[in-house]
């Protein structure tokens, strides 16, 4: 088992990895940016070393940095939360080079899962469903439209390189997708260096449902069942929830079947999620796979009584997995907190919360790095907890999740809570009939406000 374990990330998530190692009794460094001095994972780790200024370009995304703190502590392996440089092939690499363990994909792994382009062909290869599409990168505008024409609109362009929603058109007829193509490509060439792209045929009334996996060393997988992401705005996901109210038994059998089968195939080593694409008749389709821990993977933990870090952990120090695949015992949903107004569309709130009292009671979770008088650094992604509740039933845990979002208290900052309020309220989310689609036309209501 590792002695020490440096977290080459921020916020939550650091804090989250740290609480795992201290009970696993291993010792745990934190990074930080300037920004970042008085975040709690440097108060909780025990160790923390500066590795650069604000911009995350100059900090969690310098490799040299990164490297040069784990070797002057003597850490003997890295964990690098969600963002960031957890599915950077290179510093997987940089890792092995450095006889440092990397907690995630392997090099390889996250090259041949990373390339959305590359990725769908293995899983074609591997006989897991995917959405029907271009065969790797387009070439040109020319076979961009005579591909769109053979497939029948309406069409979805992706970046090949693509996350968060960039480089990413729905395109409902052909007089409109010269105008998609370019300015896909522009965006996708601005954001990630690459304005490759790959066309699948666009799923009608889609729900986004993903399938936790964990794989080891030895080539066996197994899966943690689905969560539901469905609620999403520009593809950024809002809250998730498990198990999926479209979820059948059967389904979830088959969906569990693909997704240790597209493991299995890859060989793939650790935690991962396989994300599928379910249209309305509840056919699914590959979508892409996530070579790392998942924001919302507390839902699952809450569910089934697991720690999915302990297990990032123990696959990562050679440990085999059960083999045992894992079914909901309770249902839980994640609402994401972000520090954001939703009363103007969604802009982000930096600064200093002057008043924090959370929430609590049976069943309720929050995952937070943030306190009283801590200032939200502009610099980073806008999500500051995440408010987990857990029941028996659906129904349940959408009662206690309104309770606890009415009993959450953050001042000094516009937050999504008010959002949440109005969303556990909203008929297309509690009869569980919603699609990627419900952010399209949903309205903020004056009433859910919070009071200044």
């Amino acid at each position: 088992m590792f002695k020490k374990i440096l977290i080459a990330n921020r916020g939550e998530i650091a804090l989250r990895v740290i609480r795992t190692c201290k009970e696993m009794g291993i010792k745990t460094v934190a990074v930080y940016s300037k920004a970042d001095a008085e975040s709690l994972h440097v108060r909780f780790a025990d160790e923390a070393v500066c590795i650069g200024p604000a911009p995350s370009s100059e900090s969690y995304l310098k490799i040299p940095n990164i490297i040069s703190a784990a070797e002057i502590t003597n850490a003997d392996a890295i964990h690098p939360g969600y963002g960031f440089l957890s599915e950077n092939a290179k510093f997987s690499k940089i890792c092995e080079e450095h006889e440092i363990k990397f907690i995630g994909a392997s090099a390889e792994m996250i090259e041949k899962m990373g390339d959305k382009a590359t990725a769908k062909a293995t899983m074609k290869a591997a006989g897991v469903p995917c959405v029907p599409g271009s065969e790797g990168i387009i070439e040109d505008y020319d076979e961009c439209l005579k591909l769109a024409k053979d497939m029948g609109f309406p069409v979805m362009l992706k970046a090949t390189a693509g996350g968060g929603g960039k480089g990413m058109r729905a395109v409902w007829k052909e007089e409109d997708l010269e105008a998609a193509w370019s300015s896909a490509r522009h965006e996708a060439g601005a954001a990630f260096g690459n304005d490759g792209m790959y066309m699948e045929k666009l799923i009608e009334e889609p729900r986004h449902i993903e399938i936790q996996i964990v794989g080891d060393s030895r080539g066996k997988a197994c899966h943690l069942s689905e969560r539901d992401c469905s609620v999403q705005r520009r593809h950024q996901k809002l809250t998730e929830e498990t198990p999926s109210p479209f979820m059948t038994d059967d389904l979830r059998k088959k969906m569990g079947e693909a997704a240790v089968k597209a493991a299995e195939y890859i060989k793939y080593e650790g935690a991962g999620t396989v994300e599928f694409l379910v249209d309305k008749h509840r056919n699914f389709y590959f979508m892409e796979m996530n070579t790392r821990i998942q924001v919302e993977h507390p839902i699952t933990e809450q569910v089934i009584d697991y720690d999915l870090i302990r297990e990032q952990i123990l696959v990562a120090a050679g440990v085999p997995i059960s083999g045992k695949n894992y079914f909901p015992k309770l249902h839980s949903i994640e609402c994401r907190i972000n520090a954001e107004d939703p009363y103007n569309a969604f802009r982000p709130s930096p600064g200093v919360i002057t008043n924090l009292h959370a929430p609590g009671g049976h069943g309720v979770r929050i995952d937070t790095h943030v306190y009283s008088g801590y200032a939200i650094p502009p610099n980073y992604d806008s999500m500051i907890a995440k408010l987990i509740t857990t029941a028996q039933t659906r129904e349940e845990a959408i009662n206690k999740m309104k309770r606890a979002l009415d009993e959450f208290v953050i001042e000094g900052v516009k937050t999504t809570i008010p959002f949440h309020r109005q969303l556990m309220e909203d008929q297309r989310y509690t009869s569980g009939n919603y699609t990627t689609k419900l952010m399209e036309d949903f309205v903020m209501d004056e009433k859910y406000k919070d009071e200044e």
